[in-house]
């Protein structure tokens, strides 16, 4: 994980500003799908990429010790041993970036985990996810919480009310107290782009979110009707790269929410590599949230592999 961002002032005049052009942010999302990706060995290389990349997660209301231990068994071990020794990566510690789960479910991750000998981090989102429509001390009592359990990332949600009516300075204070509740968890803050409106919302939100210490800004909860997409992609990483400009401080990117093929993960690790460069792809910088998207990437490694398509029963499950 990169350095934690040690945030800014508020700069209600630059917020203010922004204007997003959605024609040629639309235009820009289009080129980027248009690209071309990789294929046979080189596709491998970069899908293995794309696993190292992911949260991998569980957010149902029916999580238990059991399916938690499942979860992370699969982060740990994310492809078959006998895919990667062909692949002569057997020995390259190949995992998922992190396991990400519910605060209550917190203790479930470390404990299996520590019983795995394994350093993955646990990330639990919090602060009334995916609402976040709880009093504020109740969604500050939620990230202590997750982080006296054990989590070391702590996925946050703006207060869309705010953040939809301008209330900048409201969003900015609110984040601040989150980043001070995280401690020494890296912080992401989901904007919930679906709920916001407009593109130049997103850029706003984004920069404020910045601005008050996130280490990394989130499309989404997944739990809205529009998750992450590449033109708000395009809204979010400019700003990423604006404030890089501005402070010299990088700050990570996390689509989430409706990403489910191994196709979708190589055209997201081709934006970051067109819009903010190879450096952006390691996991300090860029994470995939996903559920079900490591299911279909490990499937087309077999393909790889083998010339063939395995059944998903022939896979272990996440």
């Amino acid at each position: 994980m990169s350095a934690r961002n040690p945030g800014t002032k508020l700069d209600l005049d630059w917020i203010s500003r922004v204007r997003v052009n959605t024609q040629a942010v639309l235009k820009r999302a289009q080129h980027i799908q248009g690209l071309k990706l990789p294929k046979n060995q080189w596709q491998a290389a970069w899908l293995l990429k794309a696993v190292t990349l992911i949260d991998l997660t569980t957010l149902a209301g029916d999580d238990t010790f059991s399916n938690v231990h499942r979860l992370c068994m699969k982060a740990v071990q994310p492809v078959q041993r006998d895919l990667l020794r062909k692949l002569d990566m057997q020995d390259k510690g190949v995992t998922t970036a992190a396991v990400c789960v519910y605060p209550s479910r917190v203790t479930d991750a470390v404990k299996a985990l520590k019983a795995a000998n394994s350093s993955l981090p646990v990330a639990s989102v919090a602060t009334g996810f995916p609402a976040g429509q709880t009093p504020l001390e109740t969604r500050l009592q939620e990230v202590r919480i997750a982080v006296t359990h054990g989590a070391t990332e702590i996925d946050i949600v703006v207060n869309r009310m705010l953040a939809i009516t301008g209330q900048w300075e409201a969003v900015y204070d609110e984040i601040r107290q989150f980043r001070e509740a995280c401690g020494d968890a890296h912080m992401k803050t989901i904007l919930a782009v679906g709920e916001l409106g407009s593109f130049t919302n997103v850029y706003r939100a984004s920069m404020v979110a910045m601005m008050a210490g996130s280490d990394f800004i989130k499309t989404s909860t997944g739990k809205e009707a529009v998750n992450a997409t590449y033109p708000v992609a395009i809204v979010m990483v400019r700003a990423i790269r604006d404030y890089f400009m501005c402070t010299g401080h990088k700050v990570g990117f996390k689509p989430a929410g409706g990403i489910r093929t191994a196709q979708e993960s190589l055209v997201w690790l081709t934006l970051i590599r067109e819009e903010l460069g190879n450096d952006w792809l390691c996991p300090g910088l860029f994470r995939l949230g996903a559920s079900s998207l490591l299911a279909d990437i490990e499937r087309q490694i077999y393909h790889q592999v083998t010339g063939q398509y395995a059944a998903y029963h022939d896979l272990p499950m996440a």
